[in-house]
């Protein structure tokens, strides 16, 4: 298919290390004159749902500044557009969770919100684990790990007291692909 949108002009009007938004004068696919605001981001979003051999799965809480909300997740978090994604996973893993795996499938590639945004994410499931310290981030002084059983997870997910779209999307799926 072909854009139906044109494009008459665009400004930058914001820019840091992460995202930058743009302000697009627009021709709408209708013919109408409008604008179009659209937030560019700078890494891709990366989440990793982990099963041990008991199925027991982690998760990690923190307070997420722009819900002013706790949020219990999959670990995940922010990987370079010109890294692999992989290599990206493995890192956030362990340095959310100290946690290392042998076994990684890409079980989903997304777009968290592509009404205003061009975030890309992918949902690892990772296997067959090894334990360790966790190496968190500044940002992440406050974040707290939790071992529960999958299923408990799942009905987090169930139950709405995960919102995390990366999670949501990773907990059903490996939920899904293990007949649960």
């Amino acid at each position: 298919m072909s854009n139906p949108w044109s494009t008459l002009s665009s400004r930058e009007v914001y820019n840091n290390k992460w995202i930058q938004v743009v302000e697009h004068q627009v021709i709408n696919p209708a013919g109408g004159k409008g604008i179009y605001g659209k937030v560019h981001f700078k890494n891709k979003a990366i989440g990793i749902v982990v099963i041990d051999k008991h199925n027991d799965t982690w998760l990690v809480g923190q307070w997420r500044y722009a819900l002013d909300e706790w949020s219990w997740e999959i670990p995940e978090g922010g990987g370079p557009i010109e890294n692999d994604v992989l290599d990206s996973a493995k890192r956030e893993l362990k340095e959310e969770t100290g946690i290392t795996a042998k076994k990684w499938t890409l079980i989903q590639r997304a777009h968290l919100s592509n009404s205003v945004s061009d975030e890309e994410a992918f949902i690892f499931f990772a296997e067959d684990l090894i334990e360790g310290e966790p190496e968190l981030e500044e940002t992440e002084a406050d974040m707290k790990v939790r071992k529960l059983p999958f299923n408990e997870a799942l009905q987090m997910v169930i139950d709405g007291e995960i919102t995390d779209s990366l999670s949501v999307m990773g907990i059903l799926k490996v939920a899904r692909l293990m007949g649960i």
